[in-house]
């Protein structure tokens, strides 16, 4: 009968410490998709940051002041190294942002944009 109250108590012990091991593996997957989250997120008030922008820049030219200028002092200066803006015909603006990545280090491959203009009411 001791023999089999050993057998069982060493059946159990190969399961010690498995929820550890399982959750060492899972702590990358669960950081990339952190990262992926966060870096939709950037893009995401990027965009909505580039439509302000572009707006307030539209609306600076409609009273004859310098766009360029309206559109960067609505963006933080963090976004200022993709910035380009452009005059379109009927008095559009275009406002080109960079998107910023999580990881600083390298330099982001994706543009968003955004035009504006205002229309006179008659």
């Amino acid at each position: 009968m001791g023999a089999r109250v050993l057998f069982k108590r060493f059946r159990g012990a190969g399961e010690r410490g498995q929820a550890s091991v399982e959750l060492l593996g899972a702590i990358p997957a669960v950081l990339l998709v952190g990262v992926l989250l966060w870096q939709l997120a950037l893009a995401g008030h990027t965009l909505w940051l580039c439509a302000n922008a572009a707006r307030v820049a539209a609306r600076a030219e409609a009273v004859g002041r310098s766009g360029k200028t309206a559109a960067r002092s609505a963006l933080p200066r963090s976004l200022e190294r993709g910035f380009e803006f452009r005059r379109e015909t009927s008095g559009r603006v275009r406002v080109r942002l960079q998107v910023p990545l999580v990881l600083r280090r390298w330099r982001s491959p994706v543009n968003v944009s955004a035009t504006a203009a205002l229309v006179e009411a008659r």
